[in-house]
């Protein structure tokens, strides 16, 4: 087995609300080996997108280790975190969060402007990410000038742009038809076998789960069972 990129150790995630502390993870023990295509499914309320946080480095664990690329997640203060998220980290979402008033090449190029790469570089880099997800012909395109699935492409090059070392995707062809969503999926797989990215993806839908190389199934923030696909 390879060496994991993704483990966490006793993690428990609590709210408080009001007087009242809610148990959205409790006691969760995971491992993810690098390289691995993962689709976290449950029930709305399971848990999943808060586990997908805590792993993205948005969110910390009331209580648990977890180590994600090697660093302990749980020890970095909202500084470092926001750092080693930049840099380790390529998020897509259900909505895309593109833009509006920037065209593709724009919306892809924000990530790097946190870098030091001239302006040079990272056209040059924009480039290679939307050829990369079939979607350069687009690049001077705003996001109201494209179908779902293109913009969700967009969103997909933006979130890889800055070479991260986990893609951590919420619901990403939620807003999309059959087709579109199949095409995003591939693509992502495509990312996954050919190009080595370890990818986790919540989803609802057992069709979309069906192109990842494992499935993890959540409910009441506990793991309930973990298959691989042939």
């Amino acid at each position: 087995m390879s060496e994991a990129i993704v483990s966490l150790r006793n993690v428990d995630k609590r709210y408080i609300r009001g007087k009242q502390s809610v148990e959205v993870l409790q006691g969760l023990t995971l491992d993810i080996p690098k390289g691995e295509f993962v689709a976290l499914m449950g029930p709305s309320g399971s848990g999943k997108t808060t586990l997908l946080n805590l792993i993205g480095g948005l969110d910390t664990p009331s209580s648990g280790e977890i180590t994600v690329a090697g660093q302990r997640l749980d020890q970095l203060g909202s500084g470092a975190l926001a750092r080693w998220r930049a840099t380790h980290v390529g998020f897509v979402f259900q909505f895309y969060n593109l833009m509006p008033m920037l065209t593709a090449q724009r919306n892809v190029e924000l990530p790097l402007l946190l870098t030091n790469l001239s302006a040079a570089k990272r056209k040059a880099n924009v480039l290679a990410a939307l050829t990369l997800v079939g979607i350069a012909d687009r690049a001077k395109h705003k996001p109201n000038e494209l179908s779902g699935g293109q913009a969700q492409r967009v969103a997909i090059a933006r979130a890889l742009v800055a070479d991260p070392t986990l893609l951590v995707c919420d619901e990403p062809t939620g807003d999309l038809d059959r087709k579109s969503a199949d095409e995003v999926l591939h693509l992502l797989q495509i990312l996954n076998r050919e190009h080595g990215k370890s990818i986790i993806v919540v989803t609802h839908d057992p069709k979309a789960a069906e192109f990842a190389s494992r499935q993890l199934h959540m409910d009441k923030g506990a793991l309930l069972e973990a298959g691989t696909l042939a």
